[in-house]
């Protein structure tokens, strides 16, 4: 098979179909944060739906046409469920050769992991299988304080860092390009700037990092983020990290007025993305699944005997950023870059509508974009200075300090 080549997140042009497995509702972890409400140990993919899954989802190739696929495996912990996933893998590999699917030789099995099995044999064994056709990442919350402060086991609920990071180095010889996810909720702000640079030391080069979507946040909290976000600017900038390091909370693309006509998508891709559970349900993404939703019922959009309902569909057809946001939102200055979970809109929302848009992270993106500000005008300024002291000892073989 010809290796992927990447091409960072607009792998394929991004246009990739990600088509998720929940293989299971379980997961040795019981963080604090987690929008999985109904976690269970019960609730497991049996092989027939998965099979049928796939084959309903080949069989339809003509209503698929993305030109690649992103085969997502989520939980729970998607590897306490490695013997199925194996089984799943190598059953598409099979099946798309088999067909001569346009999706063979340009596709991925993507995980995010709590990263606790990962040096376990079987799925050291399905790495090697894969490896070249897989994205992986272990999450990892920052230092061995703040990550125990939410990723905890649900038996005893001690902290689960030293378990996780004694995997880290492994994973980054087997991905060294391989990037984290870190959440932040409103008890462990204080350990933002600390936590990035810890991660950097471990030798992760990429931290994506966000903040619950969920109306968590207290009054303060965006002073808070905002404080943190500045001290991780300094840090970042006066070690120089920024030469060879990523944190997904500066970026050039943030932070000025969007407009309705130009630049009205959608934020994510629910409605295109398609998951299927233990019982062969469908949902336009995991976050319609009755295990994430804390309010409402699930958003069933078909299952693998009666295939996938258009006019359950329907409705994410007209989703954009306009469609859903209320009008503070629409005349905002600072609107680019503020992010959504159609799911928790839906979730929160007064009724069973994915139309009204939650802004519970309204404080904390204004922070955000204020630190962003910060970090950008001290790193241009740096540049510049750097520029003109090059510029000036070509010029000057031996400086003279009066004129340099």
């Amino acid at each position: 098979m010809e290796k992927i080549k990447e091409t960072g997140r607009g792998w394929q042009s991004g246009m990739a179909k990600n088509i998720t497995f929940i293989v299971t509702k379980d997961c040795q972890l019981a963080c604090k944060y987690c929008y999985l409400v109904g976690k269970n140990s019960k609730e497991r993919m049996p092989w027939e739906v998965a099979k049928q899954a796939i084959d309903y989802i080949l069989d339809h190739e003509s209503e698929m046409r993305e030109e690649s696929v992103i085969w997502d495996f989520i939980g729970g912990e998607p590897f306490l469920e490695i013997d199925l996933i194996d089984r799943i893998c190598d059953y598409l590999k099979t099946e798309m050769f088999r067909r001569n699917h346009h999706w063979f030789n340009s596709y991925r099995f993507s995980f995010s992991t709590n990263g606790i099995n990962y040096h376990t044999d079987k799925v050291q064994r399905f790495i090697q299988k894969n490896h070249d056709h897989l994205s992986i990442g272990i999450t990892i919350d920052g230092t061995e304080r703040k990550h125990d402060l939410n990723r905890i086991y649900k038996g005893d609920g001690r902290g689960s860092y030293a378990d996780v990071v004694r995997n880290i180095p492994l994973w980054l010889e087997q991905f060294p390009h391989g990037g984290t996810k870190v959440t932040i909720s409103s008890e462990d702000l204080p350990y933002i700037k600390e936590s990035v640079l810890h991660l950097y030391g471990l030798g992760i080069h990429e931290v994506n990092i966000n903040c619950v979507f969920e109306d968590v946040w207290k009054p303060g909290d965006d002073a808070l983020f905002e404080e943190q976000l500045m001290q991780l600017a300094d840090a970042i900038i006066d070690g120089g990290y920024y030469r060879d390091y990523a944190c997904s909370f500066f970026s050039e693309h943030l932070g000025k007025p969007l407009d309705c006509v130009t630049q009205n998508q959608n934020w994510c891709g629910a409605g295109k993305m398609l998951a299927v559970d233990a019982e062969g349900n469908f949902y336009p993404c995991t976050r319609f699944a009755q295990y994430s939703l804390r309010e409402k019922k699930a958003w069933i959009i078909g299952n693998i005997r009666d295939g996938i309902d258009k006019n359950k569909l329907r409705p994410f057809l007209l989703l954009d950023r306009c469609t859903q946001s209320p009008q503070q939102c629409i005349d905002c200055e600072v609107a680019e870059g503020c992010a959504w979970c159609q799911g928790e809109n839906y979730d929160a929302a007064d009724t069973p509508t994915i139309y009204q848009r939650a802004t519970a992270i309204c404080r904390m993106h204004k922070a955000r974009v204020r630190a962003n500000n910060y970090y950008w005008n001290k790193l241009f300024r740096k540049l510049e200075l750097e520029d003109a002291r090059e510029a000036c000892e070509e010029n000057h073989p031996k400086p003279n300090p009066l004129n340099c």
